[in-house]
């Protein structure tokens, strides 16, 4: 029988908050932000990065939360699909144009793609239609047909162009006091 592994200190900055905790070496970033710090947005799909349901921002850089380790972000910035959004009462570009180009049904893809999509557009600020469609090549929905995926990250790119302040995320909701 093998020694059960020493915790190991990591310190994260989670949608602009702070949060030092013990963790297991294996334990996975996207487990850590959905079981210890209450963030459910991410979601647990394929479980092989496939899917790109697990997508959040490492210092701005979309990555897969299930292919990392949460001791890999040790000291990183990272949001996640709860921090879009500025406030309770109003939404990220990128989520107002999605709600209002119908860019999604069961919503199980879409805070992945947000994620991804954000950070997109922060670097390519007008796409192209196929800009758009190859960086959502990464990401799987099984319900819209990408059509008006596509509409909406247009549209969100119209939004942030009339509106450069409002590129950044917010502070978004945090249900949790402590981690």
């Amino acid at each position: 029988m093998s020694p059960t592994p020493a915790l190991v200190s990591v310190r994260l900055r989670v949608n602009g908050r702070e949060y030092t905790a013990e963790v297991p070496p294996r334990l996975l970033l996207s487990d850590f932000l959905r079981y210890r710090l209450g963030l459910t947005g991410t979601h647990v799909g394929c479980e092989h990065g496939v899917c790109g349901a697990r997508t959040i921002q490492l210092d701005g850089a979309p990555v897969r939360s299930c292919l990392m380790l949460a001791v890999q972000a040790d000291r990183a910035a990272l949001t996640t699909v709860e921090g879009l959004a500025p406030g309770p009462d109003r939404l990220h570009p990128v989520q107002e144009a999605f709600r209002l180009e119908h860019g999604l049904q069961c919503g199980f893809c879409t805070p992945g793609i947000l994620m991804t999509v954000t950070a997109f557009l922060h670097e390519h600020p007008s796409p192209s239609e196929a800009e758009i469609r190859r960086e959502l090549a990464g990401h799987l929905c099984r319900c819209t047909g990408y059509q008006n995926i596509v509409r909406a990250v247009r549209r969100a790119s119209l939004l942030l162009a009339a509106d450069p302040g409002r590129a950044t995320a917010g502070a978004g909701r945090d249900p949790v006091s402590s981690p």
